[in-house]
């Protein structure tokens, strides 16, 4: 009779084992929301499943990336927006510089004034988003540029891939012709870069596999990179790269004197000739000049805000690939929940339909358990 008790406890303890088993695995799949705890389970389920994870890793990178790359143009939109107003604020005293009627005490604030405008101009130029220099170009670690204090003397730094000290471009702001008009030129005795790695650093592009367009093709990729002498020229990276080398230093620096800092610095030099008595002629010299700066800056605004246009539609389509990157993140959680995800209400009846049968048989138990000592004497 003790054999016959043993083999029924040892069949017992078995098929406890096993309703409890399938019990932690309800409960389990409750609690992680997975229909399959291995891949043995369902081989072809889990196989797609990580396929879907790969995609869903894959989305949520670009997301990330996305994030940085949007909240950069929002600082490059910032400043080209900054910029622009800022030459429309010094259009508006140069047209005060103009009139008949100003003093010269009153000439003086004013030059001070664009004086202040064109250093307040580097340093949008010069802004930050977390370690990045977002006018830097592919080169964000190195701050672009610095200006003199009388606004004569623009420096533009740039670390080339490859190279760990920056190259300096010195561009000076001179009167060759000593008649007033006022022209940046590329000083090579004092820049420790060529002309020819300027073109090259004015030419470097940012293309990002962001979601949109094709890896292979870099053109259908969207550029993420816009350069501070790009903006202050009016050259952009696609203009002098579809040049091949038609586009030189001299029209860069024409650019650069048309441009919004070389106008308004173009009229503080012009006011500065005018305080220091350096005039040609002292009752037209500085109005005239100032005639011909306000003439071009109506032409800088529209440049800049084409630039600024030009970024505002690169941040409306990384908007809409967020929105796009967002879609499918769901959809693919969704697909992720169909194949390998456990239904809640399916695997709640499990659980008490489990736990039912364990009850029971922890019942059963107690019935087959309660032996007497006439079990061990007969």
């Amino acid at each position: 009779m003790r054999v016959t008790n043993a083999s029924t406890y040892r069949n017992y303890t078995s098929q406890v084992n096993s309703v409890h088993l399938n019990l932690n695995k309800s409960l389990n799949k409750i609690s992680s929301g997975k229909a399959y705890e291995a891949a043995s389970d369902s081989p072809l389920s889990y196989y797609r499943g990580k396929e879907i994870d790969t995609q869903y890793r894959e989305v949520l990178s670009k997301s990330k990336l996305l994030k940085n790359v949007q909240n950069r143009l929002y600082q490059q939109e910032l400043g080209a927006r900054d910029i622009q107003e800022r030459l429309s604020t010094a259009r508006k005293e140069v047209i005060k510089a103009r009139n008949a009627t100003t003093t010269d005490t009153a000439k003086k604030t004013i030059r001070d004034e664009l004086l202040q405008l064109e250093h307040t101009m580097v340093n949008d130029l010069n802004a930050q988003y977390q370690d990045f220099y977002v006018y830097g170009g592919n080169d964000v670690t190195t701050t672009p540029f610095e200006l003199s204090s009388d606004g004569k003397t623009l420096t533009y730094r740039h670390t080339f891939p490859g190279e760990s000290t920056a190259k300096e471009f010195v561009m000076k702001l001179t009167d060759e012709n000593q008649d007033g008009n006022y022209a940046f030129k590329f000083d090579a005795a004092n820049s420790t870069g060529t002309e020819a790695e300027l073109i090259k650093a004015m030419s470097e592009q940012g293309f990002m596999d962001l979601g949109y367009g094709n890896i292979r093709d870099h053109s259908t990729l969207l550029d993420t990179y816009t350069g501070g002498m790009n903006l202050l020229s009016g050259y952009t990276s696609d203009a002098i790269i579809e040049s091949n080398g038609t586009i030189t230093t001299n029209d860069i620096m024409k650019g650069l004197t048309d441009g919004p800092l070389g106008l308004v610095a173009q009229a503080v030099s012009a006011l500065d000739d005018y305080i220091d008595g350096k005039e040609i002629d002292p009752n037209e010299g500085h109005i005239a000049n100032l005639g011909r700066v306000l003439d071009q800056m109506t032409e800088a605004e529209h440049k800049t805000s084409t630039v600024y246009s030009d970024l505002g539609n690169k941040s409306n389509l990384l908007d809409s690939l967020a929105e796009k990157l967002g879609n499918m993140e769901d959809s693919l959680e969704e697909q992720y929940k169909d194949i390998l995800g456990a239904d809640p209400y399916a695997s709640i009846l499990e659980m008490y339909g489990n736990q039912y049968a364990y009850n029971a048989a922890l019942q059963v138990g107690s019935k087959l358990m309660s032996n007497s000592l006439f079990d061990f004497v007969r």
